[in-house]
């Protein structure tokens, strides 16, 4: 119950920072990723608050043996580059930069009562469903059903 209650405590202070931030503001996503054209640098502020955060924040918190309220850090442990990463972070790029919407600011949106981010949502499910799906094509040879 206890780790319910921080994920729930942690996802609502999360959204209402990408909302106070205008994160979940499509508009002003678009804006910002367009370099070449009407480029608004505004959200430059928010990612640099946030890594700035996360820098400060991260020295003390992985001192610590545990998180506050789990086993163990789950941090991942795989270094290199490769092809599926490179693929995967062009693909997650090219449909941020169509929509305007990452999977954390398009959460957060919902509470807008907008269609935008709803199918968004549902694009990235189904593409994530197809992504599983062919992974598990290629590795077993065989014609794997959709879960």
């Amino acid at each position: 119950m206890k780790n319910h209650l921080a994920a729930l405590i942690s996802g609502i202070l999360f959204g209402f920072g990408l909302g106070l931030s205008q994160m979940i503001d499509r508009d002003r996503v678009l804006g910002f990723l367009d370099v070449a054209g009407a480029w608004d640098p505004t959200l430059l502020f928010v990612l640099g608050g946030a890594v700035g955060v996360t820098l400060i924040a991260f020295r003390f918190v992985l001192k610590r043996s545990r998180p506050l309220f789990a086993d163990k850090f789950y941090l991942p442990t795989k270094r290199e580059l490769d092809l599926p990463l490179v693929v995967g972070a062009a693909i997650f790029g090219i449909g941020w930069g169509i929509s305007g919407y990452c999977p954390g600011p398009a959460i957060a949106a919902l509470v807008l009562g907008i269609w935008n981010p709803v199918l968004f949502l549902i694009g990235m499910i189904v593409g994530s469903l197809a992504q599983k799906w062919t992974v598990a094509q290629s590795q077993t040879g065989q014609k794997t059903e959709l879960r």
